[in-house]
């Protein structure tokens, strides 16, 4: 589906960045272009992967004449360019806009300009119900694709989204930070036991945004229907894996957590449509004439149902332990090799 075509990926040079090289590299692919702004990163990946599909090019989504420096001769964007930890864009919720949500901007004004085919946009489960400034930002990432997906032709540009839970053993999440403190013979830190997150392999990520590609509309946010675990079980799971007994310490809840995620809204579910392991959120495509949706008013809503961590399936600690063990970052640490 990518043959002779090119690929550019915003923050390339993050976990998703390397999981969508691993899948499309040894494709009929023309070119992959990672654009972002840490150089150190880029210099790392054109040292591990010496490929001369791989094009690097240095910017930052925030702005615009960079965005189009990188954006001629592209057939298909993935933007997964974010500030995506939780306390971070707490503290410094402007710049959370800057990148998720100007940057989404940027990226899309520029796509529309120069006849870019189809835009992925990654957001989140914190999107959904957003409590946090990283949630805020990234639910209004999402409202700025659905509106820009309004202006333009989908014969131009096709423009839709992702949304989809913790990955697990991203850079920067809870599965790396528990290996280093049993290798450093400290506690594992949890903030609250009861707490339940999606759980989903960077492939499983990949494989969601091609989905997307294939199947989803204009405006469309598509999403993957996930197990979830506790984080008690799951950092459990983590120390069965690595024969650990360190104890597990309670920290409490960090700044802008919520007990658990939420990847449908009730609003969401009620016209969701179900698509075997995916659910395809379409765009609400009223326009600003709305009075009549007041006046004819809808029954939809008194349905109570979400799609959130608690209400999908519950991983075991032995369920997490099989998907950890599918992960390379947790084969890598416990020595595996594989014939």
């Amino acid at each position: 589906m990518f043959k002779g075509r090119t690929l550019l990926i915003t923050g390339g040079t993050g976990s998703f960045g390397n999981a969508v090289l691993k899948r499309f590299l040894d494709t009929d692919i023309k070119e992959i272009r990672i654009f972002s702004r840490d150089e150190k990163k880029q210099d790392d990946m054109r040292k591990q992967y010496k490929n001369d599909k791989i094009k690097f090019h240095i910017g930052d989504v925030r702005d615009l004449s960079s965005v189009k420096n990188a954006m001629y001769g592209v057939d298909y964007i993935f933007h997964a360019a974010a500030l995506k930890q939780v306390p971070s864009c707490e503290f410094f919720p402007i710049e959370a806009v800057k990148t998720n949500v100007i940057g989404t901007e940027n990226v899309l004004t520029a796509a529309i300009e120069y006849g870019v085919k189809k835009v992925i946009c990654l957001s989140t489960d914190k999107a959904a119900y957003p409590i946090n400034a990283m949630g805020i930002s990234k639910a209004m990432m999402e409202k700025v694709f659905v509106a820009k997906s309004r202006t333009v032709s989908p014969d131009r540009t096709v423009i839709c989204g992702t949304r989809y839970g913790n990955v697990m053993a991203s850079r920067g999440s809870v599965i790396p930070l528990f290996v280093d403190q049993i290798k450093n013979g400290q506690h594992l830190t949890i903030t609250n036991p009861d707490m339940t997150r999606f759980l989903m392999s960077l492939e499983e990520a990949v494989e969601l945004v091609v989905f997307a590609f294939q199947h989803a509309q204009a405006g469309d946010i598509m999403v993957q229907k996930s197990p979830a675990s506790t984080i008690r079980d799951l950092a459990q799971a983590v120390k069965e894996l690595f024969d650990a007994d360190n104890e597990i310490k309670i920290i409490g809840t960090r700044h802008g957590e919520k007990l658990y995620e939420t990847l449908l809204t009730k609003e969401e579910y009620v016209h969701a449509k179900d698509m075997g392991n995916f659910y395809r959120v379409p765009a609400d495509k009223r326009d600003l004439n709305y009075d009549k949706y007041f006046v004819e008013g809808s029954e939809e809503l008194s349905i109570e149902s979400e799609y959130n961590s608690h209400n999908t399936q519950i991983l075991t600690v032995e369920q997490i332990k099989e998907k950890l063990l599918q992960l390379d970052y947790i084969k890598d640490e416990l020595g595996i090799i594989e014939s």
